[in-house]
């Protein structure tokens, strides 16, 4: 989509003969990147609700590296869009951008320029020439000229810039930060944010955190997903992973799928990078990021944070600066479920809470500072004396590939008899143990490890190879289950035993010798994976199914779940 005809209507040589709104203001919002643009239409509507005096037109520059997308968001989000050639001939009262890198033309309207980010905490590199430059800080004409005003949501950030740059003396404006205060307004979401995304009762959100460029968390390892989703537990853990918009729009979302291939198969939740990584990051109870602003977001929200990743281009005496050195690293080839499990018993929020102190000021008062600003550099009087309204953020959508395939490893019971069996799963597409030593092999006494899958298992080999197969949907009676069974068993050789769940409740199981077992659980259980982990067990062990109550061991979970197993009437061999 191009932004190349100049508009008529609501700015133009004759908008006055076409405009149904006639505002005595004319606002220009500069787009030049995803995440600049994002950043604006996050807080403008707030800023300018129900303010007809005030005509918005956005102004497309289309000379960033990462200008992909930005079309398509301002269309899907409805608004006027004139090319950058066209602003000067909209003779704009104020220009609005979240990115510090346009080229303003000539005129003498102010332009307020709000971070995309959480201050001046990165070097990047820099458009107009070789080399860094610092980020956030627009060009020193601009400076020169008196017309721009830099955003900050700290005091400290206005120290730093001087020192670097010295004619944004007088150029600042202490308004805090709008996103940080979105943020802090629905920790108390949290919870409804996860259910949101699926992630199921008693499981813990990991999210992963990735800035853009080479130093980032998926640009130094973008194969850690994989390995951290093959390390927690199926049955305790999801994982998300929320990408920069830079890379999304640098490389496309097909590189990087394609990349994530592994950890997507394993359920690893893509978060949309519009807008919806600010609710996925409310749900995350840790999180393994870098050196981004998403990182420091969530420190300052008291998430346990580990760092997967730390660039250089961090810049000294920052907020994210302060993070580097107060957060711990994650060891990314050692044992993850220690490590997060470690991080969500020890880390406390008090213990960054420095870095959210250097990074914010007055918390929850920046949109009312943000719009006298905005009308202050618009020569108009705020319309209403109330605050803008305070939302909580919306709920995220569910994403992610449904898991169905599993590497299975049961310990128990012990003995001959029934007792208690506690089940690990991992999602196969992921699994260290498929790899090396393939399912159904014993490990130890007690301990058998099998591959079990659901019938819509997209990988051929991976359904053929299975111990295990389970029935997607539930069962709407025994009859229909049974019918199931004994095709499947039929079509599949190599298999072991079929579960399903039935409609009215319970498991249906039936074995390769023909024997069928029902299964009755505590609690709504529906997932047929775990009775049939727990049946496994009592066979590789050679303990009876006769009317046996098992305590099946889940995962971390502090209570033990009940399986009662009566096999039915059908006739058929003892097991081996």
């Amino acid at each position: 989509m191009h932004a190349s005809q100049p508009l008529r209507v609501p700015v133009g040589a004759d908008a006055g003969r076409w405009s149904t709104f006639h505002g005595e203001k004319t606002l220009v919002v500069a787009a030049r990147t995803v995440t600049s643009t994002v950043r604006v239409l996050e807080c403008l509507p707030a800023l300018l609700r129900g303010d007809g005096r005030v005509t918005v037109v956005f102004a497309h520059d289309p000379t960033s590296a990462f200008n992909d997308g930005v079309l398509d968001l301002l269309h899907d989000a409805g608004c006027r869009v004139i090319p950058w050639e066209q602003v000067g001939q909209a003779d704009p009262d104020l220009i609005l951008t979240a990115s510090e890198n346009i080229d303003v033309p000539d005129g003498h309207c102010p332009v307020l320029v709000l971070p995309h980010g959480i201050g001046f905490q990165k070097q990047v590199p820099d458009s107009r020439a070789r080399g860094d430059r610092l980020s956030g800080v627009v060009p020193d004409s601009l400076l020169e000229s008196g017309r721009a005003w830099l955003a900050i949501s700290h005091p400290g950030q206005e120290e730093q810039l001087l020192s670097s740059h010295p004619k944004a003396a007088g150029r600042t404006l202490l308004v805090g930060d709008p996103c940080y205060d979105e943020l802090l307004g629905s920790v108390d979401r949290a919870g409804s944010y996860r259910r949101a995304l699926g992630v199921p009762d008693a499981h813990r959100l990991v999210v992963l955190s990735s800035t853009w460029g080479p130093t980032s968390l998926i640009g130094q390892d973008p194969a850690l997903a994989a390995r951290l989703l093959a390390g927690l537990p199926y049955d305790e853990f999801r994982v998300a992973a929320i990408v920069h918009p830079n890379v999304w729009s640098g490389h496309g979302s097909w590189q990087i799928r394609n990349l994530l291939a592994p950890a997507l198969d394993a359920g690893l939740m893509l978060i949309p990078h519009i807008h919806a990584w600010r609710s996925a990051l409310v749900a995350a109870e840790v999180i393994v990021g870098d050196h981004g602003s998403v990182t420091l977001y969530g420190a300052a929200l008291g998430k346990p944070v580990l760092l997967g990743a730390f660039g250089s281009e961090a810049v000294p005496g920052t907020a994210v600066a302060a993070l580097g050195r107060a957060a711990p690293r994650l060891d990314a080839r050692g044992d993850m479920r220690g490590q997060i499990t470690s991080a969500l018993a020890w880390q406390r929020p008090e213990s960054l809470a420095t870095v959210a102190e250097g990074a914010f000021d007055r918390p929850g008062q920046a949109l009312p500072r943000l719009r006298a600003a905005l009308y202050d550099l618009l020569g108009l009087r705020e319309p209403v004396p109330s605050p803008p309204p305070e939302r909580y953020l919306a709920e995220p959508e569910e994403t992610g590939a449904k898991v169905t395939a599993w590497t299975v490893t049961t310990t128990g019971p012990p003995g001959a008899g029934p007792g208690a069996v506690t089940v690990r799963r991992q999602p196969a597409a992921v699994s260290r143990e498929r790899e090396e030593g393939g399912a159904g092999e014993e490990e130890a006494a007690g301990r058998f490890r099998h591959l079990a899958c659901d019938e819509r298992e997209p990988d051929r080999r991976v359904v053929e190879s299975a111990s295990v197969v389970l029935r997607g949907a539930p069962s709407r009676t025994a009859a229909a289950g049974l019918r199931w069974a004994g095709e499947t068993l039929d079509r599949l050789p190599g298999c072991r035993l079929v579960a399903t769940a039935l409609a009215g409740g319970g498991f249906l199981l039936r074995l390769r010798d023909g024997r069928v077992v029902e299964a009755a659980m505590t609690g709504p259980a529906t997932d047929p994976g775990l009775p049939a982990a727990a049946v496994y067990a009592l066979l590789r062990a050679a303990a009876p199914l006769d009317d046996a109550l098992v305590t099946l061991r889940v995962g971390a979970r502090e209570e033990d779940v009940a399986l009662r197993l009566r096999p039915s009437p059908s006739p058929g061999s003892a097991p081996r």
